[in-house]
């Protein structure tokens, strides 16, 4: 922690903010199987790509609960975001600053995905960003330390299919390897739907090769992570 952080004064907010926040859930213990376990599939847009400074513009969430994608129960918003202007993250994302400028005030937004989450863990493709950029920005806005877990399917699917032989893959890559139709990309909800998609995929070819919660496949995944940093 910087020196600076230590003696940050801490955010002023809003009486019904606090409550709020104050009434998040911790995150909660995992369930006894894959099958049972519920997971919150997040997908942010983002100003760019610095985690230090950049801004999250949307956010995307679906839910997997039961073995199945919930379908009435998703998640999406647009930030409000003041000064925000046109740059290369726009014709990627293709969120205007009109729209921007009309989006939620940010700390009820992050609050209300907080709320969505509960005490679920997190899954994202490449999560380790999802995860940077939602750290800062609740710290910032609540001086609030998120502890939930995240899983990254960008780490899960190869481990789970080495068999892939591609060099890299991203997301379209896996959708195009598991024959996916996909109507729509580079929007968070779209995206968080498409993860989910895939993320059930990987969750029965997890079961299939013994892993049984999502503690094992936690374990396995560090271990696929260090042979495969070992063996570069």
């Amino acid at each position: 922690m910087s020196f600076f952080k230590w003696f940050r004064k801490a955010p002023k907010l809003r009486e019904k903010d606090a409550l709020r926040l104050a009434a998040l859930a911790e995150p909660a213990v995992y369930a006894e199987s894959l099958q049972h376990q519920r997971f919150v599939v997040v997908d942010l847009e983002t100003s760019g790509l610095n985690t230090l400074k950049d801004k999250i513009l949307s956010i995307g969430a679906v839910t997997i609960a039961d073995g199945g994608i919930a379908l009435g129960d998703q998640f999406g918003c647009t930030l409000r975001r003041a000064n925000h202007a046109v740059s290369e993250s726009v014709l990627i994302h293709q969120i205007p600053p009109s729209e921007v400028a009309a989006g939620m005030r940010p700390a009820k937004a992050l609050l209300d995905f907080m709320e969505y989450v509960g005490g679920s863990p997190l899954v994202a493709f490449h999560a380790s960003f999802d995860q940077r950029m939602l750290i800062r920005e609740l710290d910032d806005a609540f001086s609030y330390h998120l502890r939930h877990k995240f899983f990254d399917v960008a780490e899960i699917a190869p481990m789970l299919y080495p068999e892939h032989s591609m060099r890299n893959p991203g997301l379209d890559d896996w959708v195009d390897f598991f024959g996916l139709q996909v109507l729509q990309r580079h929007n968070a909800s779209a995206d968080a739907m498409v993860t989910a998609e895939l993320m059930l995929i990987l969750l029965k070819r997890a079961e299939q090769q013994g892993i049984n919660d999502l503690g094992e496949l936690e374990v396995r995944v560090q271990n696929w992570r260090r042979r495969t940093q070992n063996a570069l």
